[in-house]
């Protein structure tokens, strides 16, 4: 099951490093101004996003499994369609590097079947929440 709960929530919002696929180039998007809350909250912020050299003053990666750096949650701004191609990514990258234990889906962004396949492996998923809301909501 999805989490859902307060609790596990805020447990989530432990988290250091956050890597943001479909990271926008482009202020006034969510997918540029969610990442930029998060990291003026003091989370490191690591953009995926294969069109750009750079998002937020963070070297751009073009795939999950690219970053080097340790990863804790995977927050994900693309359509629901591309949800198993890359949750997927986030199941390589966890069985074989042990971080990436986060698959968060943004508003408006789900797959019950992915998500629970991920879940199988260990992977906490969250669905059809924003990360900014919800951290505003319970950390503020």
């Amino acid at each position: 099951m999805p989490v859902t709960d307060d609790a596990g929530l805020d447990r989530l919002l432990d988290a250091e490093t956050i890597a943001v696929v479909g990271c926008s180039t482009t202020p006034g998007k969510a997918a540029h101004d969610v990442p930029a809350y998060l990291q003026d909250r003091g989370y490191r912020v690591i953009p995926v996003n294969p069109f750009a050299d750079e998002v937020l003053g963070e070297p751009a990666y073009d795939a999950v499994g690219d970053v080097e750096e340790e990863i804790d949650i995977v927050d994900v701004f693309r359509p629901s369609e591309e949800v198993p191609e890359i949750a997927e990514a986030v199941r390589e990258r966890h069985a074989s590097r042990g971080d990436a234990g986060t698959l968060w889906l943004q508003l408006g962004i789900s797959h019950d079947e992915t998500a629970a396949a991920a879940e199988e492996d260990g992977i906490d998923v969250v669905q059809d929440r924003c990360l900014k809301v919800e951290h505003g909501r319970l950390r503020g």
